[in-house]
């Protein structure tokens, strides 16, 4: 039986249009069943992954919040700051049209029709993704690329129903389209390294470093002082410590500025030398999910953030 429910899942997955219908098939029922019984699917999720039981009354752990947040929270600048374009307007809104270009990476095409982009015109390197959704890119080097499999590609995220199931609404909204944009290279040649600025109330309480590529990730954890801490997320191998970036300050500023009307988002940025890039900003980290080790920390994170229904209207 395990090895029929295999061929047949492979079979499901290598199929374009059962894979797709399969897939939102299963996220509007999931999220149906999710919102009739009071987030029993969700919940129990959260149990397997973290080992306790959610509460979403009063919650207390930040992972708690994180899942309070996609079931509650409705800010209208969500699904705006979660796309990956409309995300662009807003740093201009926010910064100043100059000071959001000088930071954000450049868009070399958009499209919501993958069969239109010209290839021909495009640098040796560049990283594709979709906008409405987290964890999908290709990243292409040195030229080397199948662009009959990317279109396809590109047309399979375009189709999929993204967060659905995980309940991720800031997602739900967006026009989907797909974003082809420099890849950064570091002085070294490799990717660069990423700083996550977790921002509670506008405030930094965490950072996240971001090391490596292709499944071989580490995660270093510092606080807003820079000072290394001595936890992990289990799903991610420990990074080392580093010297604080010259361009600390700067980056933090930057977030302190992005993050203002928000009770809680994460401002991931990256440093190269003495300049600064605009990733993304990230309203639900691992989807609520993120096993620290230890366990106490997620409740040490949690006491930063208050939760307070509709706490945009008062920003």
């Amino acid at each position: 039986m395990n090895l029929l429910y295999k061929i047949l899942k492979e079979k499901i997955k290598n199929n374009d249009f059962l894979f797709i219908a399969l897939y939102t098939i299963r996220a509007y029922i999931y999220n149906f069943i999710n919102r009739i019984s009071y987030y029993q699917i969700e919940r129990r999720g959260f149990y397997k992954n973290l080992g306790y039981q959610s509460n979403l009354k009063h919650p207390h752990s930040y992972n708690e919040k994180i899942l309070w947040k996609k079931i509650y929270d409705r800010n209208p600048l969500l699904p705006i700051t979660a796309d990956k374009y409309q995300v662009r307007s807003y740093l201009k809104e926010i910064l100043g049209k100059a000071k959001a270009e000088e930071i954000l990476i450049p868009l070399l095409y958009v499209t919501d029709r993958p069969e239109t982009i010209p290839f021909d015109r495009l640098p040796p390197n560049f990283i594709v993704k979709p906008n409405h959704a987290s964890g999908f890119y290709t990243i292409v080097e040195k030229g080397n690329l199948n662009k009959h499999a990317l279109i396809k590609t590109c047309q399979k995220w375009l189709s999929t129903t993204y967060a659905l199931e995980k309940l991720e609404w800031a997602y739900q909204p967006i026009r989907r389209k797909i974003l082809i944009e420099e890849l950064l290279i570091d002085n070294d040649g490799d990717l660069p390294k990423r700083f996550k600025f977790h921002m509670f109330h506008g405030k930094c309480k965490l950072i996240h470093v971001f090391f490596g590529r292709n499944n071989h990730f580490s995660l270093s954890h510092f606080d807003e002082k820079w000072n290394f801490l001595p936890v992990r997320l289990s799903s991610i191998a420990q990074g080392p410590r580093i010297v604080k970036p010259k361009s600390y300050e700067m980056m933090l500023k930057l977030a302190e500025e992005l993050a203002q009307p928000f009770d809680y988002v994460r401002v991931d940025l990256y440093n190269i030398g003495k300049k600064i890039y605009f990733g993304e900003l990230t309203h639900y980290p691992e989807s609520g999910r993120g096993k620290f080790e230890p366990d106490s920390f997620d409740f040490k994170l949690g006491k930063f953030w208050k939760i307070l229904p509709r706490y945009w209207k008062n920003i």
